[in-house]
């Protein structure tokens, strides 16, 4: 069982940076693909930027260049720093950890960044 729990989301203007982290718990934390993934209003969940246990890291193509992934297996925390936002930014983000060895995926309960332009 892995419980995350997001923190440092927030209100910011355009252009400015925040940095989201996702702390977990459980003793296999660096087994898990951890993805961060955003929903705005009205919209589906999509998937931001994930980061595997062993450091492979994938973003959408919408904030390449802009956020950064990173992970502490030893802090059992994955981390998103978010640079350069927009207001079209603004959404709740979600912690995702995901095994495909155990079937097993887990979400934390969300941090709301609203970004004012």
């Amino acid at each position: 069982q892995v419980q995350l729990v997001e923190s440092g989301g927030g209100l910011v203007q355009a252009g400015g940076s925040l940095r989201l982290s996702c702390a977990g718990s459980g003793s296999i934390f660096g087994i898990y693909t951890m993805g961060w993934y955003q929903q705005a209003p009205g919209k589906r969940r999509e998937l931001v930027a994930t980061i595997t246990g062993d450091g492979r890291i994938n973003y959408a193509d919408s904030v390449k260049g802009r956020f950064t992934i990173s992970r502490d297996n030893a802090k059992k925390t994955v981390y998103l720093l978010m640079n350069s936002l927009k207001p079209e930014d603004t959404a709740v983000y979600y912690c995702n950890a995901d095994s495909r060895l155990l079937s097993t995926s887990y979400w934390g309960q969300g941090t709301q960044v609203t970004v004012s332009s």
